[in-house]
């Protein structure tokens, strides 16, 4: 193999004279570290960058002017952090900008930025560089680590992996059996076709239908605990689990996160938020949790990926977790924020294409896949909206099916509005699946008018579905009080008659988000009577943790 490649830092100006002078000013102080690249547009940047990462190279550091044609500094550095997350960006801009260059410190997570001219650049511009490559060196992007998955296009096993990998934000590149690269990685494996998925390191690795704990292991996530014991154990990775896991690791709790899948939950998914507070531009549901991760494991928490918690005991003053294979750990206290997920739509002939052309959830994997095809999304609400206007930027028209007569009951206006102003989506009202065919993947629906009974049948071989909340509880049966829906009751809802739960042990009536179970508190989508947002879930996660310190100073 041959030395790897220097870091890139790559600087964006649409003026010419501007350009080179900062690529030359840069490439004096850092040419012999870096490899510096420059370009005169934002998509002319992004194009380098999208290169850069097919090579497994790394970006250490980003460089935009504000003012461009095409596309805004802003808006080049938004798009690049989903390519390179943990590249340092620095926003250049004149006097009359520096409004817009604080506000995309929120936007952008800007690290800095500069106001031009910045001569001499030995007092105005490298002391900053210098800073920020430093601070770069510590935490590099794992891209330069490239891990290949090779199989089938409509192959279950094989979307599996590839979500997973996507929605821990591990870069991957997807091959098919069929491609000359695909076939020389089986035969080298030892493996056929009938073998995909198959997953190869960087460092030559292969693993043949990896189950998803072997996944997070090659991908550097951590799959074991670093002790025994910990002040607070948070279940589940979504906006109320990370919310929990920052309050609590940076007001000093030992604190420890277990995920089952992937942080983020359905909010990591979205691929847009346009109505979380502090972004007016939005934030897409990656960016958001890869910022929330970021900030959970600075303040020294620890994130557990791929494990599932099956068990809740209470042992004394402790609370003790059972995973799947049987091991345990235990704590002072326990934020359960496990969310929900979407319903299984009950239809002739869907189940056996789920991960081959039936989708739960938006998958970020499949959009590329659906250029100039049509797009059936069931469901009615927010998510379901959002998926609808990031499919029409691939599908040749998205079709939303819902069952009722509009959309005003159940989505928010300014999706309403957004989806009114796409002319590739329609919307069908009234209208609702009642089964799917197809050889080895979905190739049709049959839909049916709920208020006629006519069915009629449709091509197509995509098909997203969002509908309902299902909390993931079954493992609480009889350790926690659920609802009739299984969601967590919290709080003064415990109370009934005057009475506290049943086998509740304490002088004192349970805290706001206290469970049955002193000690163990819900937060987010899972508890019974949340309100299903985004904000509110970060909400109660960081809640959740005021509650807890509440608890053990009474201990």
């Amino acid at each position: 193999m041959g030395a790897m490649a220097n870091p890139v830092i790559l600087t964006v100006d649409d003026d010419p004279v501007v350009s080179r002078a900062v690529a030359r000013d840069i490439r004096r102080r850092y040419g012999d570290r870096y490899r510096v690249l420059r370009a005169t547009s934002g998509p002319e940047a992004l194009d380098a960058l999208r290169e850069v990462k097919l090579r497994g190279e790394q970006v250490a550091l980003l460089l935009a002017d504000h003012r461009m044609p095409e596309m805004t500094g802003v808006e080049f550095l938004e798009a690049a952090m989903d390519i390179f997350p943990a590249a340092r960006r620095v926003l250049l801009t004149a006097y009359a900008d520096t409004d817009a260059a604080i506000e995309a410190i929120n936007v952008v997570d800007l690290d800095h930025y500069l106001l031009k001219p910045w001569h001499p650049p030995e007092e105005k511009l490298y002391p900053v560089v210098d800073g920020l490559l430093d601070a770069w060196a510590v935490t590099p992007d794992a891209a330069s680590t490239e891990i290949r998955v090779v199989g089938h296009r409509w192959s279950a096993p094989s979307f599996k992996v590839r979500d997973f990998l996507a929605r821990n934000l591990v870069p991957y590149r997807w091959l098919l059996t069929d491609d000359p690269e695909g076939a020389r990685l089986l035969d080298a494996a030892g493996a056929t076709e009938a073998d995909v998925p198959l997953v190869v390191t960087a460092e030559g690795k292969a693993l043949i239908a990896p189950s998803e704990a072997e996944l997070a292991g090659l991908a550097g996530l951590t799959v074991v605990p670093a002790a025994d014991f910990y002040d607070l154990v948070v279940i589940g990775g979504g906006p109320a689990g990370l919310g929990s896991a920052v309050y609590g690791a940076s007001e000093g709790l030992r604190t420890v996160l277990v995920e089952r899948r992937a942080t983020g939950g359905q909010a990591g998914q979205s691929s847009r938020i346009e109505n979380y507070l502090g972004f007016p531009d939005g934030v897409s549901g990656a960016q958001l949790t890869d910022r929330a991760r970021r900030q959970a494991v600075k303040f020294g928490a620890e994130l557990l990926s791929a494990r599932e918690v099956v068990g809740l005991s209470e042992a004394g003053g402790a609370r003790l977790l059972r995973f799947g294979d049987g091991t345990e750990i235990a704590a002072h206290t326990v934020v359960l924020a496990t969310g929900v997920s979407y319903r299984v739509l009950d239809a002739p002939g869907l189940a056996d294409f789920t991960g081959r052309g039936v989708f739960y959830g938006s998958t970020a994997t499949e959009a590329p896949s659906c250029v100039e095809q049509d797009v059936y999304i069931v469901g009615g609400a927010n998510s379901a909206g959002q998926a609808a206007v990031h499919f029409s930027r691939y599908a040749a028209r998205v079709h939303l099916l819902i069952r009722g007569a509009d959309l005003t009951a159940s989505m928010s206006r300014y999706l309403i509005d957004q989806l009114e102003r796409i002319d590739r989506i329609t919307v069908h009202p009234h209208t609702a699946v009642v089964g799917g065919a197809g050889d080895d993947h979905l190739q049709r629906l049959t839909l049916c008018d709920t208020r006629t009974g006519e069915a009629r049948s449709v091509d197509t071989s995509w098909l997203f579905i969002f509908i309902g909340a299902e909390p993931r509880t079954d493992w609480l049966d009889g350790v926690l009080v659920r609802d009739g829906r299984g969601f967590i009751v919290t709080g003064p809802d415990l109370i009934s008659g005057g009475n506290r739960p049943a086998g509740w042990s304490l002088a004192r009536d349970p805290y706001h988000l206290e469970t049955s179970l002193p000690g163990v508190f819900a937060a987010g989508d899972v508890r019974a009577e949340s309100v299903k947002r985004v904000a509110s879930a970060v909400g109660e996660g960081a809640m959740a943790v005021s509650l807890v310190h509440r608890y053990l100073e009474a201990q």
